[in-house]
């Protein structure tokens, strides 16, 4: 087991690994939409802080040595149940080919007041 540590993603911001590789998978903490350059949360939209999310996914597993390709589950926290259409919408530019196993929840306390939180699993 090894611990993922990305210096140009969003730093953890309690006390937990980003992501950690164990027995060829790769476990992604939730991401919520910081910015890797400033450390702070972006503001906009939902789409906005989707994208932000699934490109800090992305970097952190491009770091460990996989891609969005290799995803094969995220679980998405909505502030609002209202948002799912428009982070399909982001998703759809994400994900292609097979798409992951997803499981999205309404989830009224995510860090930071963000409006999206998600978590994935992918192959190495």
């Amino acid at each position: 087991m090894r611990a993922i540590v990305l210096s140009d993603a969003a730093k953890a911001i309690g006390f937990y690994s980003q992501a950690v590789s164990a027995n060829g998978f790769i476990f992604l903490a939730g991401q919520i939409p910081i910015d890797p350059t400033t450390h702070e949360m972006i503001g906009g939209g939902v789409e906005l802080q989707a994208d932000r999310v699934l490109r800090n996914i992305s970097a952190i597993l491009k770091a460990a040595g996989s891609n969005m390709e290799n995803v094969v589950r995220c679980t998405v926290f909505l502030k609002s149940m209202n948002d799912f259409a428009a982070v399909n919408k982001i998703y759809a530019k994400f994900f292609t080919g097979t798409l992951p196993a997803r499981t999205t929840v309404e989830a009224s306390g995510l860090p930071r007041n963000c409006l999206i939180e998600t978590e994935a699993t992918a192959l190495e």
